[in-house]
């Protein structure tokens, strides 16, 4: 499962990858739920968060040599399971927002 020399693909940089985009994932994820209860398009965010998530699989792809066809299946199951994950944890907190209670303005007394 190494990925170095015999398939040409640096490990620190396809470490580096995968952990840097986590937090543009989570901003992704933020604007997308922005934009869900807005009633707005969608679609940037959507990409966005699917690119975050299998930018370093796309850095695998494109750099690797002689990557052994497994890898392909693993990649193509991962990039699956982020998209999965990523509607999960948007349906997650659609559903929480949905629920929390409305806070009432508060209602300053009047002077007599």
């Amino acid at each position: 499962m190494a990925l170095g020399e015999p398939y040409g693909v640096n490990p620190i940089v396809f470490g580096s990858i995968y952990v840097g985009a986590i937090p543009f994932f989570w901003m992704a994820i933020t604007w997308l739920i922005y934009n869900l209860r807005r009633g707005k398009n969608v679609a940037a965010p959507v990409v966005m968060a699917c690119l975050c998530a299998s930018s370093s699989y796309i850095y695998l792809i494109i750099v690797g040599q002689n990557v052994p066809i497994w890898v392909y299946f693993i990649i193509v199951a991962l990039i699956g399971y982020a998209v999965w994950s990523t509607l999960a944890t948007m349906r997650k907190k659609m559903k929480a927002i949905d629920e929390a209670p409305i806070e009432q303005p508060y209602d300053y007394p009047s002077n007599p």
